[in-house]
C-alpha cells in the first residue's frame, strides 16, 4: 500500500470521527437554542398578554366607567383586550400559528370554553399537582406547538360583580351574550381557568436543521479542501524526493552515477536522510574506483 493511500486512510479517519463529533454537538446546540427560543417566545407573548391587561384595568376601564353605568363593554375586559390583541397579530401569515386564549371551566364567552386538552392543565393547577407555570408540547396536523400556561385566578372581589351571581351583573351584559348561567358562580381565589399561548416549533426548528446543515456542508468543505492540500504537500514535500531517491538507488546499484546529488539544505528529516544518501553514494564511488585501480594494477 503507498504512502498516500496509508496517509489518507488515517486522514479520513481522523476527520470523519471529529465531523461526526462535531456534527452531534453542533446539532444539540442548535436544537437547544431552538427550544429556548420557542421558550423566549412563548414567555415574551406571556408578558405582553400581562401587560395588555394591566393596561386595559389602568387606563382603559376608566376611560368608560361613565358609559358602563348604563351598558356593559367588553373593551373594558382586560381578558377581551389582550385576546383581541392577539387575534388582530394572528392576521399577519408569519403569525397565524401563534395565539393566546383565557382558557376557563365556565366561560362568560363560549369561545373561551377549555378545550380537553386546556381543561387538564386548569384542573392540574386547581389541584394544585403543578407550579404557577406550566409548558407542554403537543402534536397536531400543522406541527408541534408549545403551550405556556398560567393560572387565573379570582384575586380582586370586583371580579365577582361580573361572574358571582347572574342576579348582580349587568343586565347590558346578560343580553349581549344572552346567557345567565355561563360566567356566573365563580368564588374568591378561586382557580377559574389558565392563560394559554400557543407557539409553533416547527418554525425555530426547521431553522436550526437549516443552520446545521449549512455548517456540515462547509465543515466538508473545508475537511476536504484540507485533504487536497495536505495530499499537494505530501507529494511535493516527501513522496517526490523518496520517489527521487528510490529511482538512484537503482541507477547506483547498475553502477550508473551520473545523476546529480540531493540537495542537502535544511534540518528536517528528508534533508538528514539526503546526506546520509549522498555520504552512502560518495563511499561507495571511492570503493568502486579502488577495485578498479586494483583491478588496473595487476
Amino acid at each position: 500500500m503507498r504512502i498516500a493511500t496509508k496517509f489518507n486512510l488515517v486522514l479520513i479517519t481522523i476527520l470523519s470521527m471529529a465531523l461526526a463529533g462535531a456534527g452531534y454537538f453542533s446539532y444539540e446546540l442548535l436544537q437547544k437554542n431552538a427550544r429556548r427560543e420557542v421558550v423566549d417566545h412563548a414567555g415574551m407573548m406571556m408578558e405582553t398578554a400581562l401587560a395588555i391587561r394591566g393596561y386595559t384595568v389602568n387606563e382603559v376601564r376608566p376611560l368608560l366607567k361613565a358609559q358602563m353605568q348604563h351598558t356593559f363593554l367588553p373593551q373594558s375586559v382586560p381578558a377581551y383586550a389582550a385576546t383581541k390583541s392577539f387575534e388582530t397579530l394572528r392576521k399577519q401569515p408569519e403569525h397565524r400559528e401563534y395565539s393566546y386564549k383565557e382558557a376557563t371551566l365556565n366561560p362568560t364567552n363560549p369561545l373561551n370554553r377549555a378545550t380537553d386538552w386546556e381543561n387538564d392543565i386548569i384542573r392540574a393547577f386547581r389541584d394544585g399537582a403543578t407550579d404557577e407555570q406550566v409548558m407542554t408540547v403537543r402534536e397536531t396536523p400543522r406541527g408541534p406547538l408549545l403551550h405556556l400556561a398560567r393560572p387565573i385566578q379570582i384575586k380582586k372581589p370586583g371580579c365577582l360583580t361580573c361572574h358571582g351571581r347572574a342576579d348582580d351583573a349587568p343586565e347590558s351584559m346578560l343580553a349581549l351574550y344572552n346567557s345567565r348561567s355561563n360566567g356566573f358562580g365563580w368564588k374568591l381565589n378561586e382557580i377559574v381557568g389558565a392563560q394559554i399561548v400557543t407557539v409553533p416549533i416547527s418554525v425555530p426548528r426547521e431553522a436550526a436543521n437549516q443552520a446545521f446543515i449549512n455548517f456540515m456542508l462547509m465543515m466538508i468543505g473545508i475537511f476536504v479542501f484540507m485533504i487536497i492540500a495536505l495530499n499537494i504537500l505530501l507529494r511535493r514535500i516527501i513522496i517526490k524526493p523518496i520517489i527521487r531517491m528510490a529511482k538512484q538507488a537503482d541507477e547506483i546499484s547498475m553502477g550508473q552515477m551520473t545523476s546529480p546529488e540531493f540537495n542537502e539544505a535544511g534540518n528536517d528529516e528528508l534533508s538528514t536522510l539526503g546526506t546520509s544518501f549522498n555520504r552512502m553514494r560518495r563511499s561507495l564511488q571511492k570503493a568502486i574506483r579502488m577495485l578498479e585501480d586494483k583491478s588496473s594494477g595487476k
